[in-house]
């Protein structure tokens, strides 16, 4: 059974890594190709280089390392190469280099689509205060233990996690929350959830609980599940800014994870069924989506800031030898982090830590 576990932990893994590097390759890819930008290899996983085959001038290669791809272009740094990237406008470097993100942030439409499509169990039932902070914002709006918490901005409340979703949704904005109180009165109270609360007390100062939980089947036809889709990507992506702000603040605790961290995480999504696992690949492509384009050397985002920056120097380009080393020190740093990530995942596996 253990070797069961484990091998369906790594098909299962590789698989989702293959489809969220290729669709963000992908993107670099075809862009490059619109705009005459020569590509001169396409890799799946970092070197060293497993297999490889040239066509029309482009190597496709597989790789040994499964840490991502990439596709390496004509000139990146230097305009002087033939069909060099730097050699094309603003707009077009800033398209080739953002569109592997803009395909990561889109596919998780396609993702979540098919998930709703696929027949999969939804866990439902009463969701009841069980504990409510002094001085919270759910006291001083009037919810007591033993409430049954009904609906949060005009949305059902299906379970506990439906609960936490939109209160991260809407940290420090004003919501509405229908209670059912134990006299089976009905109420809606309004509060606002905390950005910074006391430790242990959460945003509104409760502890939603689910009683006896029911699982049902559900699916639903491809005109109903893709504006589903769509609503899901935009609440996700709502919650990542939420979250994203708050580790830079310090409110979200910071927990980084490599593939080592990852894999045991698919795992077990893979083994509740084929929609959990469309379901976290699509959660995972829009975090590939949102890391890569942040400003930072070696990143989609570091080139895309150099192109900025020469756009606000009114053309005048900074060095291509100093750009290349200074993505290369980035590379560099990111291959490091990537080292003590992966020793840290490996030493919470082996304690149990995960």
């Amino acid at each position: 059974m253990i070797r069961v576990d484990i091998l369906i932990t790594i098909v299962a893994f590789l698989a989702v890594l293959i489809v969220l590097v290729l669709a963000h390759e992908c993107g670099h890819f075809f862009t490059a190709r619109a705009t005459g930008v020569r590509v001169e290899e396409f890799g799946l996983f970092f070197p060293p280089r497993l297999l490889s085959i040239k066509r029309g001038g482009t190597t496709y290669s597989i790789n040994a390392l499964p840490l991502g791809g990439f596709v390496k272009l004509a000139g990146e740094e230097d305009p002087n190469v033939p069909g060099s990237l730097a050699g094309k406008s603003y707009w077009v470097r800033v398209l080739v280099l953002a569109s592997g993100s803009i395909m990561n942030a889109i596919l998780p439409i396609l993702l979540f689509t098919i998930a709703f499509m696929i027949p999969h169990n939804v866990v439902s039932g009463q969701v009841l205060v069980t504990e409510v902070a002094a001085n919270s914002p759910a006291e001083q709006a009037g919810i007591v233990v033993g409430d049954t918490i009904l609906m949060v901005d005009d949305r059902e409340i299906k379970h506990d996690g439906d609960v936490r979703r939109y209160i991260l949704l809407n940290l420090g904005q004003e919501i509405d929350i229908l209670v059912e109180h134990s006299d089976a009165t009905r109420e809606t109270v309004r509060l606002t959830p905390r950005w910074r609360p006391p430790e242990g007390q959460g945003a509104v100062g409760i502890l939603p609980v689910l009683l006896e939980p029911t699982s049902s089947s559900e699916s639903y036809p491809f005109w109903e599940a893709i504006p589903m889709s769509v609503s899901e990507c935009i609440e996700t992506y709502m919650v990542y800014k939420n979250a994203i702000i708050g580790m830079f603040t310090g409110v979200v605790p910071v927990d980084i994870r490599g593939p080592v961290g990852i894999a045991p995480v698919v795992g077990a999504v893979a083994r509740s069924g084929i929609s959990y696992l469309l379901d976290f690949a699509a959660f995972f492509s829009m975090n590939l989506a949102i890391i890569n384009i942040f400003p930072l050397p070696a990143l989609d985002g570091g080139r895309i800031a150099f192109v900025l920056l020469e756009w606000i120097r009114r053309g005048k380009r900074i060095s291509p030898r100093v750009e290349g080393i200074v993505h290369l020190i980035g590379f560099m740093t990111l291959m490091a982090a990537m080292l003590a990530i992966t020793y840290n995942d490996i030493v919470r596996l082996i304690t149990g830590g995960f």
